[in-house]
């Protein structure tokens, strides 16, 4: 089974953690699991795993989760914005358009 297929199997960020041997504090992981694993499907959509053999693959997908949790352990999730609604919330608002009053009332 490809290290893909065993990574779609988890279902907690623990289990990612133990499966690939990758250190780290409960606490960052407790605060940012979904924002962990979010980014590490990024990283991972972004990497190429198909061409590489087993051993290879496993070393790809550690180095991605470990990048991915050194990305929260000095930050937040919300300072890193994986998720659209985040992001969203610092956007910056698109301005309502000004129509002249004169526009309205057909003087000017």
């Amino acid at each position: 089974m490809s290290i893909v297929a065993k990574l779609k199997s988890l279902s907690a960020a623990e289990e990612f953690f133990d499966l690939l041997g990758v250190d780290y504090d409960p606490k960052v992981v407790s605060v940012a699991r979904l924002h962990i694993l979010k980014r590490m499907g990024q990283l991972l959509a972004s990497s190429d795993l198909d061409g590489l053999d087993e051993a290879a693959s496993f070393a790809a997908a550690r180095d991605l989760l470990t990048k991915a949790y050194a990305d929260f352990v000095g930050s937040t999730p919300i300072e890193q914005r994986v998720f659209k609604v985040l992001k969203d919330a610092v956007a910056p608002k698109k301005p309502a358009g000004f129509v002249p009053l004169s526009m309205l009332t057909g003087k000017g």
